[in-house]
Order: C-alpha cells, then structure tokens, then sequence
C-alpha cells in the first residue's frame, strides 16, 4: 500500500509533499516529493504522522485498567484511545491493595504478551503522602525488595515503568532495583528535593512522571526535583498538555528544556465518555466540565486523549508540530525501550494518522491495517 500526502512528517524532516510504502504491516519505505509509483491512496489536504503512543492512562470509554473484568475493560479503554489515533497503550495502575495490583498486573501481563498492549505502570504504591494527588494514603507505602520484587515478578517482565518517590525509606535502592527488573524508574508524587533528585537519577532514574504536577514545586532556594529532571538530557519528562494540569507557558518550558519530552494523558475512565461520577482505583471522582477531582478538589487524572493534547500545544501552547506529534509518538516509544515504532521509518510497524488541516485524527492505521473506529 502506497500513501501520498500534502506533509509526512518523518523522524528528521517534514516531507511537504511526501508518501510512505507499506507492505506486510511494516513501513518499506518513506519520503519527499512525487511518490516512485502511483499511490493507492491520496491525502490532498492531511499530514500523515505516527500513530500516538501513550504510555501513562488508567482508562477510557468508561472503564479503567483496575476493573475486575480486565480483557472487556481494556478492550474499550484500547478502542476508545485508538479512535483519537492512539495505536500504542500502557496500562497504568493506580495505588491500590498489594495482592490486588499484584492479581491485576498478572492479569494484563497476558495482553502484553499478546500485544494488545506495550506494558504496565505502577503509578504507586511507593509514593509521598505529601504528594498523593489521587492515590489512597492508606494504601502508600516504603518500597521493600521483597515487595518490589513480588510485582515485578507478578508482571513476569511486562512492568516497563515504575513511579516512585526518592526520598521515601529504601527510594535509592528500590530506584536500582526497578531499573535492574529491565523498567523506567520514574521520579514523581515526590517531595525529594533538588539534590536527591539528582541522586536518584544517578541511581538509575530516567523518567519524571508529569512533571510539576504531584511534586515539590520550584522555588528560588530550593529547586526542587523539576528542575533536576528538566534539565537532565538523558530524562525523559512526561506532561499533561490539556489546559487543566499545565499553563500553556509551563508546556512550552518543558518542550523547551533539555529533557526530551512526552505527552502522557494521566486519562481516567471518563476519557471518550461523559460526564458524571466515576472510580480512580478505590476513590471517588466526579467529572464535571471536562475536568476529573476528589471531593476535595484535588485533580484526579484527566479526561484527555493524545490527539487533544497535540491540538492543544501547537494551537494554544505554539509548540511546533513536528515537535508535539515527537512528544506523542517518538519520545515515548523511545522512554519505554519500544524501538519498532513512534516514527515514520523503514522496517518499523506501519502505526500511522491522518490528521486534517485542524490537527483532528481523521484515520487511523495499525501494522498497516486501517482501524474501524
């Protein structure tokens, strides 16, 4: 199958016009100008992109990765991320009861090895009271090797992320530990400061979970752990670009910073649904609005999909667009180790969108396959 379009948007180049070769579910080829044969299909006024990745969402469509009924629940969660183009999902897990993340992680860890999706995240239990956000603190706890290792071995090596906050009992090790399991140790709901920040990324830290959001803030004696994960090349810095979590200056910081940046919805059940009341792992949340909270006003998530937060950052934030759709698709895919996908290149999965000239997915392709949605 041979794709002609006003732009592709390669890993290096923007291709105005260009076309990408897809043969057997896989990208043969991809480039500028006059396609090498007539092409079987032709987007006049699309870009053509990789499809989103999103490695950090505890649901959609009404259901979240912690329902009891795991194959249906992901199967809409999945379904309702991929008609925004998301053709690549983690599940994240909410802090919750040990034996029940751990029954959960065994029980995704069978569509990770059955490809429905890239891996699992353990948003907690090793996070700061101070720092919860929409997590139990009745349920946090101090990391332990023998705990760390019970999930990751639940997982039977489908973990591929780990949030965790530093400075708690045993945060160093357990950071080394987590990165030693083959996982991205991710610094966030943290109250480390500037310093410890820096340790734990030495100590094998190379992610920060949304960063600004759920963690200690910057100020001018004490920078805090975002300004350690921002200005650290080799981190990788997730955000929540959906005008709720994020001012649109504090987006354009971190796209700018040197961390390389990733879009990530932090999306909850509500995403692709209604308003209404609904459940983050054992907590109550009403979304009203567009915009997910506790009772007490605490933000519990999002309602957000990876198109609305590329739309968003170019049009609201001025983020270029070559640099949003790598936020959505290249540096996420890279964060997590998935190396056959997230960008327009030879020999990697054909994952691909159409987005119209509003930056709406119009189509969406996975391993070549256009989907129904």
């Amino acid at each position: 199958m041979l794709l002609a379009a006003r732009a592709v948007i390669a890993p290096d180049a923007v291709h105005t016009p260009g076309w990408v070769d897809i043969r057997a579910g896989l990208i043969v080829a991809c480039g500028a100008g006059e396609p090498p044969r007539p092409p079987d299909q032709v987007f006049e006024q699309s870009t053509l992109a990789p499809g989103y990745v999103d490695i950090h969402t505890h649901g959609g469509g009404g259901s979240s990765f912690n329902d009891a009924d795991t194959d249906a629940a992901v199967a809409r969660i999945t379904a309702t991320h991929r008609a925004h183009g998301t053709t690549t999902m983690m599940a994240s897990l909410v802090t919750g009861p040990l034996d029940e993340v751990e029954r959960t992680v065994a029980a995704l860890a069978g569509l990770v090895e059955r490809g429905v999706l890239a891996g699992i995240h353990l948003e907690g239990p090793w996070l700061s009271p101070a720092h919860r956000g929409a997590h139990d603190e009745s349920l946090l706890r101090e990391p332990d090797t023998e705990t760390v290792d019970r999930l990751m071995r639940a997982g039977r090596g489908t973990v591929r992320m780990v949030t965790i906050a530093p400075e708690l009992k045993g945060g160093l090790a357990a950071v080394t530990q987590i990165a030693g399991h083959g996982a991205v140790a991710a610094i966030g709901h943290t109250d480390a400061n500037y310093d410890l920040t820096r340790q734990a990324i030495a100590a094998g830290a190379t992610a920060g979970t949304h960063v600004f959001n759920a963690m200690r803030q910057i100020h001018q004696r004490e920078p805090g752990p975002a300004l350690a994960l921002l200005e650290d090349p080799n981190v990788f810095a997730e955000l929540i670009a959906d005008g709720v979590h994020l001012h649109p200056a504090v987006v354009r910081f971190i796209i700018e910073s040197p961390s390389r940046p990733v879009f990530v919805t932090d999306a909850m059940a509500a995403a692709g649904a209604d308003d209404g009341a609904y459940k983050l792992g054992g907590l109550d949340v009403s979304v009203a609005d567009g915009v997910a909270r506790l009772a007490d006003g605490t933000i519990a998530g999002s309602v957000l999909t990876l198109s609305e937060a590329v739309r968003y950052a170019v049009h609201t934030a001025g983020v270029p667009l070559a640099v949003a759709v790598r936020a959505a698709t290249q540096n996420p895919a890279d964060m997590i180790g998935l190396l056959d996908r997230g960008r327009l290149a030879a020999g990697l999965r054909a994952d691909l969108i159409v987005l119209d000239a509003g930056l709406c997915v119009t189509a969406t392709m996975q391993a070549g396959v256009w989907c129904a949605e």
